[in-house]
């Protein structure tokens, strides 16, 4: 009878111990097969391109070549350590493992640090980081306009009234300034912490006090839109909790115009998981606003003894281990991401070592800007497993080709007939046309 029981205990143990597997792989939807196809689903789309000669013409049964020049997928970092002044080898090397992995650059106007001395902004500085971006066909974002981590120091003491004026002023001018070259801004940064401060030890948290989160989020947007109606206007926090998602439907109840909701992720504490990564995407696109992972973060080493978030940390250095760890995380990370049809961009946050935040193991290169693990494994899947190869086709009788590929833009061309581009931009069905212009 002992025996029996037993037999029948272990049986049950066993079939218990195969039912997470066998029924998550099947239905979840972090399993690799639904990540696949939601992939496949939301990032691609079965074009069909009529292919015209310089006339306006269908070039009909024509060898075409089709390729893939940028994603419409956002895939990006902070651009921080631009400096086209700067011949070295190491900045050289900054800019081109850069521009060859990723289209899109987040650039800095902290306002302590952009405008020192009152009425002496650093335009100069951010104009050349996004003219270097323009020259590299890479989308480029401000951040922050308004902040209360960064305040001048002569912003002190002044009254609410006039930090109100000098703040929606300095969003006037830095959209204005720049509405050549960038059209999206993380317009406020961190507001659901930032009606905590006084008055007396923050004058834009002492702003926001009074005014309220919602209304100082209303008034800092309508600057904005005001200076560049055309801009795409972000809300940015890392409380990914329901106090964010509060704020949120506060700020739509009352109209602010919030194109792009970001998400920041900085892990250097642990990493999130594929679970929690999906979850947060959950919570906040129930808004039917686009995603954006502004601010993200995966260690190449142990979380530091000593981490402060305010401390730069010399001796936090990336280790083996650490970054085929990194390599691992950031993959199925980026997946995760990737697949949710709410998602359009996702920044990395320091791209290398050198000069990161809190002295932090968290790039994707090495301070000598040699590739870790997480850049190859990326590269493999942005510019590979992700980017439609070139295609060889030829056109029927009316001069169309088909083929299924990664929403983004592309060139088409033939031998004696030129090129000529087209976008594909949305996913499913596409039709497309492409004017070919013979080579000067």
């Amino acid at each position: 009878m002992a025996y029996a029981t037993l037999y029948v205990m272990l049986v049950a143990v066993a079939v218990l111990a195969a039912l997470p597997a066998a029924v998550g792989a099947a239905q979840g939807p972090l399993d690799a097969d639904a990540v696949r196809t939601r992939i496949e689903r939301h990032r691609t789309a079965e074009v069909t391109l009529t292919v015209m000669g310089s006339g306006g013409k269908p070039l009909a049964n024509a060898a075409v070549t089709v390729r893939q020049e940028r994603h419409k997928f956002l895939f990006g970092c902070n651009a921080f350590e631009i400096n086209t002044s700067d011949t070295s080898e190491v900045q050289k090397g900054y800019q081109d493992r850069f521009a060859a992995l990723l289209n899109y650059a987040t650039l800095p106007f902290y306002w302590g640090g952009f405008e020192r001395e009152q009425g002496k902004p650093g335009t100069a500085r951010v104009h050349m980081m996004a003219e270097w971006c323009a020259s590299r066909d890479i989308e480029t974002k401000g951040h922050p306009l308004c902040w209360h981590e960064v305040p001048p120091k002569w912003l002190f003491g002044r009254p609410l009234e006039e930090v109100e004026r000098l703040q929606l002023g300095r969003i006037t001018r830095e959209v204005t300034d720049l509405r050549d070259l960038m059209h999206r801004w993380d317009v406020v940064n961190e507001a659901v912490r930032m009606p905590t401060f006084d008055p007396d030890s923050n004058p834009i948290g002492g702003l926001c006090r009074k005014l309220g989160a919602v209304e100082l989020i209303r008034r800092t947007f309508a600057a904005a839109r005001a200076a560049d109606p055309k801009a795409t206007l972000l809300l940015n926090d890392y409380d990914t909790s329901e106090n964010y998602a509060k704020l949120i439907q506060g700020c739509l109840d009352a109209g602010v115009p919030i194109d792009v909701i970001g998400i920041q992720s900085h892990m250097h504490g642990g990493y999130w998981g594929a679970r929690h990564a999906w979850e947060v995407c959950e919570r906040f696109a129930k808004f039917g606003k686009p995603l954006h992972f502004t601010e993200l973060t995966i260690l190449s080493a142990d979380k530091h003894p000593k981490m402060d978030w305010k401390s730069t940390l010399p001796d936090w250095n990336t280790t083996p281990e650490g970054e085929t760890r990194q390599a691992r995380e950031v993959a199925e990370f980026y997946r995760t991401l990737f697949s949710h049809p709410a998602v359009q961009g996702v920044t990395w946050w320091d791209f290398s070592d050198r000069h990161s935040w809190m002295g932090a193991p968290s790039g994707l290169v090495r301070k000598d800007m040699s590739p870790k693990p997480a850049y190859e494994a990326l590269m493999k899947m942005v510019k590979g497993e992700w980017w439609t190869g070139e295609q060889k086709l030829t056109t029927d009788a009316e001069g169309r080709v088909k083929f299924r590929g990664f929403l983004g833009d592309y060139t088409a061309s033939a031998a004696d007939k030129g090129s000529g581009g087209f976008s594909v931009p949305a996913a499913g069905a596409a039709e497309a046309s492409a004017k070919l212009v013979p080579a000067r």
